[in-house]
């Protein structure tokens, strides 16, 4: 009995211990880790989530960007970080897909990862050259149809959520289309505007200015509702592909291990900023829409992209670079 009483105790001062942690969190700088290059989306996002929660804590929240292999050294660095919330990621939808492109992994993005919170969503528009002979998602799924590979898109990397995307919409619709491999959105551009790609899929807000302009033309948006930056585009799952959804997504991960009440007051931080019309207003000029909710919405969201997007790679036979 004995015992059992002093186990007991133990237990209750490491609980009591964790409660003070998390009260006095943080007490010194947060990292918060990008694991993509400067002036991308998702960097974009971790830079202005940064700014507010330093804001908010009285602590510097630096952004580390750890750039290289579609993010996974930047992952890495998170998994191994001590589970103590003063290293974070803010992660994007290629986080997704990296546990089923690379099988030699270091770490488990389901085993050694915390979510945290959602952040954002951010819609992709199905796009093509104004020299295609087609107005809808319906006419040029009849034109590629009729041309079985003769269409050429572009999805920047193999492995990214863009290219998967078009890999998907083969699968849905029964068609065929020639992917031409890209490094990323800036290099692909400059080829699509120019006619010598007649299609691509990406982040709205890098082709909306170009259809403005007419330099290109927006068919539909990959998302499972219409976007609020283009409503006048109809989704792809209404326009001949029911069921299809894909799209950038964004969230904050920490280290597996860390303390319930460090996510409980990190989550009830993020979901606060998210709220405010500042940040709402900023995001959605940005092409992206505010998302918050408990750590378990970020779970799920995770589990639905790894189970969608391995079977993608699977049946498609996609390699890393």
């Amino acid at each position: 009995m004995q015992e059992y009483l002093r186990r007991l105790c133990a237990l209750l001062c490491v609980f009591a211990a964790v409660a003070v942690q998390a009260q006095d969190y943080p007490q010194r700088p947060i990292r918060m880790i990008i694991g993509l290059p400067p002036g991308g989306s998702t960097d974009i996002m971790g830079r202005q989530l940064a700014a507010k929660l330093a804001e908010r804590f009285g602590q510097q929240v630096v952004v580390d960007n750890r750039a290289g292999a579609s993010g996974i050294i930047g992952a890495e660095l998170v998994a191994k970080s001590q589970p103590d919330g003063y290293t974070l990621m803010m992660a994007g939808g290629s986080f997704g897909t990296i546990s089923s492109l690379y099988t030699k992994l270091s770490f488990d993005t389901t085993r050694d990862f915390a979510p945290i919170a959602l952040f954002a969503t951010s819609p992709y528009v199905f796009v093509v050259h104004p020299s295609l002979p087609v107005n809808s998602m319906q006419e040029f799924f009849a034109y590629a149809k009729a041309r079985p590979g003769q269409i050429n898109f572009a999805g920047s990397t193999p492995g990214s959520v863009q290219r998967l995307s078009g890999e998907l919409l083969k699968r849905t619709v029964g068609f065929d289309m020639l992917y031409v491999p890209y490094k990323g959105t800036g290099v692909l551009l400059p080829d699509l505007i120019g006619g010598r790609l007649q299609a691509a899929i990406d982040n709205v807000l890098v082709v909306v200015p170009y259809m403005k302009s007419g330099a290109l033309r927006g068919l539909a948006v990959t998302s499972a509702k219409r976007s609020v930056v283009v409503p006048e585009l109809p989704t792809i799952a209404e326009s001949g592909a029911p069921g299809f959804q894909s799209g950038g997504w964004f969230g904050v991960l920490g280290a597996a291990g860390t303390p319930p009440a460090i996510i409980k007051k990190l989550n009830a931080e993020i979901s606060s900023i998210m709220q405010q019309a500042d940040v709402r207003d900023r995001l959605l000029a940005q092409g992206a829409e505010p998302l918050w909710g408990p750590p378990d919405e970020l779970k799920k969201l995770l589990a639905r992209e790894r189970e969608l997007w391995s079977k993608v790679i699977r049946e498609a036979g996609i390699k890393p670079d």
